[in-house]
């Protein structure tokens, strides 16, 4: 079959069939030799992996880190320059909470300013969204807030749209403005500001009404504010010197 295929110039079926099972092996060959020498650069590679990991993750642990002190300096900064201007307007002194009672007995925070900065008692404290309370004691270092939804709290208030005048109590979780005459057309979304008084100027921002009790045998009504600080998230506040 050979020699009648090359004398008549074709491939004969025994050189086709020896030319594909050649190339099979050689085809085999490689592969496996291909597969040997990227296992054994694997193998080599490894120690090496091994460390570049290591360092990767030691330099996302890094920035992690740095991240989050970068995000707190600029929370930090956002509410130094948020109370900046209530302290230049009133001559005031800046501090920070840094304590709460651990009895819960009574809405009052600590800070960390006291009467060798200049704080009295019956001091009025904002911050920058509005009235936080007043100083009801001082120490050289630290001095106590009790704050304006506090049960003892009393701070005389405003209607601004109408210029009512009123008292805010604080009622735990809330403030509620007392002794509004009956006849003040008081409506939903009303601010309410202090009046000029011993611990605050007039026209710092309290809260807004949110409902409206109105009594047939009294000459007054009664307005739940929401006010305008958050006493959940207390940091930075303002002292104002009476």
């Amino acid at each position: 079959m050979q020699i009648s295929a090359q004398r008549s110039g074709s491939t004969s079926p025994v050189g086709a069939f020896a030319s594909s099972l050649f190339g099979a092996i050689e085809t085999g060959i490689a592969v496996t030799a291909n597969a040997a020498r990227s296992g054994a650069t694997i193998l080599a590679a490894i120690p090496s992996l091994e460390r570049d990991n290591a360092r990767l993750r030691a330099r996302n642990q890094r920035l992690v880190a740095e991240n989050a002190r970068l995000h707190e300096l600029a929370a930090q900064y956002a509410a130094e320059s948020a109370i900046r201007p209530v302290v230049e307007l009133d001559s005031g002194i800046e501090a920070r909470v840094v304590g709460f009672p651990p009895e819960n007995d009574s809405r009052a925070v600590t800070i960390d300013k006291g009467s060798r900065a200049g704080v009295r008692r019956d001091d009025g404290v904002v911050n920058a969204d509005g009235v936080v309370g007043r100083i009801v004691s001082t120490a050289p270092w630290t001095s106590t807030v009790v704050l304006a939804t506090d049960y003892t709290s009393r701070i005389p208030a405003i209607v601004r749209r109408g210029r009512w005048w009123g008292i805010a109590r604080g009622n735990l979780g809330s403030v509620v403005l007392e002794y509004v005459p009956q006849d003040a057309p008081l409506r939903i979304g009303d601010a309410v500001v202090t009046g000029e008084g011993r611990s605050f100027h007039s026209g710092v921002p309290i809260g807004t009404v949110t409902a409206i009790e109105r009594g047939d045998a009294t000459l007054y009504q009664t307005a739940v504010l929401k006010t305008f600080v958050d006493f959940g998230a207390l940091d930075r506040i303002v002292v104002i010197p009476q």
